[in-house]
C-alpha cells in the first residue's frame, strides 16, 4: 500500500487553523472549522482519558490551555468535554465528536501521542474509532512501537512516522541510545513500514528522509512551518508542509 494522493494535495494546518489572540485555540472545533473554510487539511493530536477514550488535545497535562491542572489521562472524557480551552467557548472534544463535526470535508492527520512507556491503549482506541469511518484519514506518531502496532491491527489505515535528527529532551530523553538511534535513522522500518514520513524541517535535508523518498517514493511532510520563507525552503526537500502562524499560498 502506498501513501494516498490526498496526503500531499492541501497544506496541513497544524492543530487546525488557530490564532489564540483571536480566541481560536489549537485542536478545537473552531480551529478545525477555520481550516476547512480556508481549504486546508488538518492535523490534530490525541491523548487518552482516564476512562480510555481518545480526546483531541496535544499536551500530556492540562495546565497550559485550561483552568484545570494535572495529566489529561487522570480525567474522564465527560469531564474533559466540559473543560473550556483558554477563555473560549470550545471544549476538549473526544475523537468521535471531532470526526462527527469534520465529516468528510477535508483530510485529517491524527498524531497519536506517546510517553514511550509501552502503553497501547490510545493507539488501540484510535484505531477502533477509525475502523468504520469514511473519509481521508491518516495517523502518525513519534513512537515506532505505536506505528508498528497500527500496522498490525489496522494495516489499511495510512500511517506515518514522525521524526527528527536528534532528541535533546522531552519524553524521548528516557530512551536508550540504541532506541534513539533507531528513531533518528529509521532503523525500525521493517517493523513500521510507514506510508509517509513526517520530519522536523530544521533537520532537512537528511538521509533518513531523503533515501525513502528517492528510492521508494515515500512522501515526506515537514513540520512546523511558520513562514513563507521556511515553506519555500522546505519544499525543496518535502512533499507537504504542516504549518501555523501564516497562510500558505
Amino acid at each position: 500500500m502506498s501513501a494516498p494522493a490526498w496526503l500531499t494535495e492541501r497544506p496541513i494546518a497544524h492543530r487546525g487553523l488557530h490564532v489564540a489572540a483571536e480566541g481560536r485555540f489549537e485542536n478545537t472545533l473552531a480551529a478545525a472549522e477555520a481550516a476547512i473554510a480556508g481549504g486546508f487539511a488538518i492535523e490534530c493530536d490525541v491523548q487518552l482519558s482516564a476512562d480510555g477514550e481518545a480526546v483531541v488535545f496535544h499536551d500530556h497535562t492540562l495546565d497550559r490551555l485550561t483552568a484545570l491542572g494535572g495529566p489529561v489521562r487522570e480525567r474522564p472524557a465527560a469531564e474533559l468535554a466540559r473543560t473550556a480551552i483558554g477563555r473560549s467557548e470550545d471544549r476538549i472534544p473526544t475523537l468521535p465528536a471531532f470526526l462527527d463535526r469534520i465529516g468528510e470535508r477535508t483530510p485529517l492527520v491524527i498524531e497519536i501521542k506517546s510517553r514511550f512507556d509501552g502503553d497501547e491503549r490510545l493507539a488501540r482506541r484510535t484505531a477502533e474509532v477509525l475502523r468504520d469511518r469514511k473519509g481521508r484519514i491518516a495517523v502518525k506518531s513519534f513512537d515506532s512501537a505505536i506505528v508498528g502496532l497500527v500496522r498490525r491491527i489496522a494495516p489499511d489505515l495510512p500511517r506515518g512516522i514522525v521524526g527528527q535528527s536528534r532528541y535533546d529532551g522531552g519524553d524521548a530523553a528516557q530512551l536508550s541510545p540504541e532506541r534513539l538511534r533507531a528513531m533518528t535513522d529509521l532503523l525500525h522500518w521493517d517493523e513500521t513500514q510507514p506510508h509517509f514520513i513526517s520530519w522536523r524541517h530544521l533537520d532537512l535535508p537528511c538521509a533518513a528522509a531523503f533515501l525513502p523518498r528517492q528510492l521508494a517514493g515515500v512522501p515526506v511532510m515537514t513540520w512546523t512551518i511558520r513562514s513563507p520563507e521556511d515553506a519555500a525552503r522546505a519544499r525543496a526537500h518535502a512533499d507537504q508542509i504542516v504549518f501555523e502562524g501564516f497562510l500558505p499560498a
